[in-house]
C-alpha cells in the first residue's frame, strides 16, 4: 500500500491520537470485479479498501471509518439489486458497509436514483449513522438524521482513557433537486450546504461535542460562498467550529496533485482553508487518513496537531473476507445477469477516440433513443420536426485511467455490454428547442477543446477539467468544431467568449439551420433538467418525460437488431489550423482502432507517465 505519514511522537498523557479514515463514492463497488470487462479487477472494491483499513486501525490507538456518500449506485451489482429485486431491503452495499465496521456515513447525490422509498429501506439495516443535514420534507422535517455524536473512550499514551465526543454532519449537493426531481419533487426540499452545516455545527457545540468532524459530498470550487453552489468546500472550510472534512463527489484525491496550485488549497500537505481535509477518489480507490493529535484544554479535547494523507491498497493485495461473504450471493447473480445474451452487433463499440472523433459507443446510444422517441411522437403536434438525439461518453479515461473506456468487440452482446455503454439509470426526455439553442448546445460542448493557435506544436487537445459525460453530440445534424476559434463556454458551461463559437457548417438535412426554426432533442431526465448546464435545457422545455430508462431503450434496440446495423456517416469533425498539431491521450487499446477513427489524420506519439498512449493529430 502507498502508507499515510506518521506522527513523529507518540502522546503522552493528557494527550491522544485520533485516525479519522475515510471512503467516497464507493458507487456500489464492494467485490474487485469489473462487470462490464466481466474479469477480476484488482483496482476497485470495498473489500480490498476495508482489509486496508483493518491494518491502518493497527497503526493508531483510536480510529475511525467514516464514508462521505454515493455508495448506493453505479455499478450493475446495485442495478441488479433495484431493477431484478426492486427493493432495497437486505441492500448487499450496506451488509458489505456492516462488515467493514463503519462508524457513520453520509449522503450522496448518487443515492438519490432509484428513489426515495428505496434509499430508506437500504439505509434501514445501517448499523451505522446515515446523515444528511441539507435535506427535509415539504414541511422542513430531516428526512435523515442531521447529526450525530460519536462517544468515543480514547486511549492517551500513559495508557489512560478519556471520554471524547465526535460530532459528525453530512451534507451534499442541493443540485438533487434537479438530477432526481422524478423521485423528489414534491417529497423533499434541498438546501444550501453552507447555511445547513454551520447550523449543524452550532447544534453539535451545544450539544457538548468536543470535535467535529464534516462529511461532505462535495467537490473544492470556487472561494466565495454562493446560494446552492454545488462544490463548496471552501465555504464549508471558512465555518467557525468546523475541525476536519472528507470532501468527495469530484472522484479527486487530496492530498496529491488533482489540486495543484487551486485557491484556498494546500494540496501537499491535505488543507482546505487551512483546515485538514482528505478526498478518496472513487471506486474504492484509495483510502483517506486524517491522523489527529488531541490535548485536553479545560476539560475539553482540542486538536493540536494534523496530518492529511492518502493510502491506496496494493493491487492485487488482501482483501477482507468479511466484506466479500457479505455481498457472496448478490455478486453471484450480478455474474449471471450481466452475461444474459441480448443481442449482437455489426461492429466494435467503443469509446477510445469519442473526445476527438463521432464513436461507435455514443451513436448506438444516440440511435437508440432517437428510434424511441419517433415512436412516441407519432401522431403528435411534434411529430413533424427534426428529431436530434443527445448523447456523450461515459467511459473516456480521464481520472477514470487509461483502462476506462468502453472496448465491446463486434459479436453477441450481453446486459454487461449494454451496462457499459450506458452506465446510469437515467430516465428518457423530450425538449423542444431553437436551431440557436441547437448550436448552443454544441458549442457548450465544444467547451472540452483546447484551443490550438496558428503553427502550435503538439498543443494539448482537450481541457482535463472538462468531464467527459458533458461532452453531448447531437445525432441528425452535421458540423464540425473549429478549434482555432475560441470556446464560447468554459468547462462549467459559464459564458467564455462572445465570439461567433466553434461549431461551423452546422447543417440539418443538407440544409443550414435557421436560429429560429424548432427541434426537438431526445436526451435524459439528468440533462433535461439543467444538469451539465446546457443552453435550452430545463423543465420549462420537456414535451415529454418518459418512465422507460435509456439504458432500457438501449437495451430494447439492441434486441431488435439495432446494432447489427453498421453505422451512418459521422456527424461531425475536428478542425484546426492548417499545418498545426494536437497530443490527444487515449488507452493502450486505442491502437487497435485507430484506423477506423474518422476525420483524424493520427500518428502515435509514445506513452506518458500515466500509462495512456498519445496521438499526434494533425490538422
Amino acid at each position: 500500500m502507498s502508507a499515510p505519514h506518521r506522527f513523529t511522537r507518540g502522546a503522552g498523557a493528557g494527550e491522544a491520537h485520533l485516525r479519522l479514515m475515510a471512503s467516497s463514492d464507493l458507487h456500489a463497488h464492494v467485490h474487485p470485479w469489473d462487470y462490464h470487462a466481466d474479469r477480476p479487477d484488482g483496482t476497485v472494491g470495498l473489500a480490498r479498501l476495508s482489509a486496508l483499513a483493518r491494518e491502518m486501525r493497527e497503526g493508531a490507538a483510536n480510529a475511525l471509518l467514516l464514508d462521505n456518500g454515493d455508495f448506493l449506485q453505479g455499478s450493475p451489482l446495485a442495478d441488479h439489486v433495484a431493477f431484478e429485486t426492486g427493493s432495497g431491503k437486505g441492500h448487499p452495499v450496506i451488509a458489505a458497509m456492516n462488515a467493514a465496521g463503519y462508524d457513520a456515513a453520509a449522503l450522496g447525490n448518487h443515492e438519490f436514483n432509484y428513489g426515495l422509498d428505496f434509499l430508506k429501506d437500504a439505509l434501514s439495516a445501517a448499523a451505522f449513522p446515515v446523515l444528511c443535514a441539507n435535506l427535509t420534507d415539504e414541511a422542513g422535517a430531516p428526512l435523515f438524521a442531521q447529526t450525530a455524536i460519536l462517544e468515543r473512550r480514547l486511549a492517551d499514551g500513559a495508557g489512560g482513557e478519556h471520554a471524547v465526543r465526535i460530532g459528525l454532519f453530512g451534507v451534499l449537493p442541493p443540485q438533487i433537486m434537479v438530477w432526481d426531481s422524478r423521485h423528489l419533487e414534491g417529497r423533499a426540499r434541498a438546501g444550501d450546504m453552507v447555511r445547513a452545516a454551520e447550523a449543524a455545527i452550532a447544534a453539535l457545540r451545544e450539544a457538548g461535542a468536543d470535535l467535529v468532524i464534516g462529511l461532505c459530498h462535495t467537490g473544492i470550487g470556487p472561494e466565495a460562498h454562493s446560494e446552492g453552489m454545488e462544490n463548496a468546500a471552501l465555504p464549508l472550510a471558512a465555518l467557525e467550529g468546523l475541525d476536519a472534512m472528507i470532501l468527495g463527489h469530484s472522484h479527486r484525491v487530496l492530498p496529491g496533485p488533482d489540486h495543484a496550485g487551486a485557491p484556498g488549497v494546500d494540496a501537499a500537505r491535505g488543507q482546505v482553508g487551512g483546515k485538514p481535509a482528505v478526498a478518496p477518489g472513487a471506486f474504492g480507490s484509495h483510502l483517506g487518513v486524517i491522523d489527529l493529535f488531541l490535548r485536553s484544554e479545560g476539560g475539553r479535547w482540542r486538536i493540536a496537531e494534523a496530518e492529511s494523507s492518502v493510502a491506496m491498497p496494493e493491487e492485487g493485495g488482501p482483501l477482507d473476507e468479511a466484506v466479500l461473504e457479505a455481498v457472496r450471493a448478490d455478486h453471484a447473480a450480478t455474474l449471471a445477469y450481466v452475461r444474459r445474451p441480448v443481442g449482437r452487433s455489426a461492429t466494435p463499440l467503443h469509446s477510445w477516440f469519442a473526445l476527438a472523433a463521432e464513436s461507435p459507443a455514443v451513436r448506438i446510444v444516440a440511435e437508440a433513443q432517437a428510434a424511441y422517441m419517433r415512436r412516441m411522437l407519432a401522431g403528435t403536434e411534434w411529430e413533424a420536426l427534426p428529431l436530434l438525439s443527445a448523447a456523450s461518453p461515459f467511459k473516456a479515461g480521464g481520472r477514470g485511467g487509461p483502462g476506462y473506456y468502453t472496448d465491446v468487440p463486434a459479436g453477441d452482446l450481453a446486459i454487461r455490454n449494454v451496462a457499459d455503454l450506458y452506465l446510469y439509470p437515467n430516465t428518457v426526455r423530450a425538449l423542444l428547442v431553437t436551431g440557436a439553442e441547437a448550436k448552443d448546445w454544441l458549442e457548450r460542448a465544444a467547451g472540452l477543446f483546447n484551443r490550438i493557435a496558428p503553427g502550435a506544436e503538439d498543443a494539448p487537445l482537450i481541457d482535463p477539467g472538462f468531464p467527459a459525460f458533458n461532452f453531448d453530440t447531437l445525432l441528425g445534424l452535421t458540423w464540425e468544431f473549429d478549434l482555432s476559434r475560441p470556446a464560447r463556454f468554459d468547462a462549467e458551461g459559464a459564458p467564455a467568449s462572445p465570439g461567433p463559437g466553434r461549431v461551423r457548417n452546422l447543417l440539418v438535412g443538407g440544409r443550414p439551420v435557421e436560429p429560429g426554426e424548432r427541434f426537438v432533442i431526445v436526451t435524459n431526465s439528468y440533462r433535461a433538467s439543467g444538469g451539465g448546464g446546457f443552453p435550452g435545457a430545463s423543465e420549462e422545455r420537456v414535451i415529454f418525460d418518459g418512465p422507460d430508462a435509456n439504458r432500457d431503450i438501449l437495451l430494447a434496440h439492441i434486441r431488435e437488431g439495432g446494432a447489427e446495423r453498421p453505422p451512418g456517416p459521422p456527424s461531425w469533425r475536428l478542425t484546426g489550423p492548417k499545418g498545426a498539431t494536437a497530443i490527444f491521450r487515449s488507452g493502450p487499446g486505442s491502437a487497435f482502432h485507430a484506423a477506423s477513427a474518422p476525420g483524424l489524420r493520427l500518428e502515435e506519439a509514445g506513452m506518458d507517465e500515466a500509462g495512456f498512449l498519445r496521438w499526434r493529430i494533425r490538422f
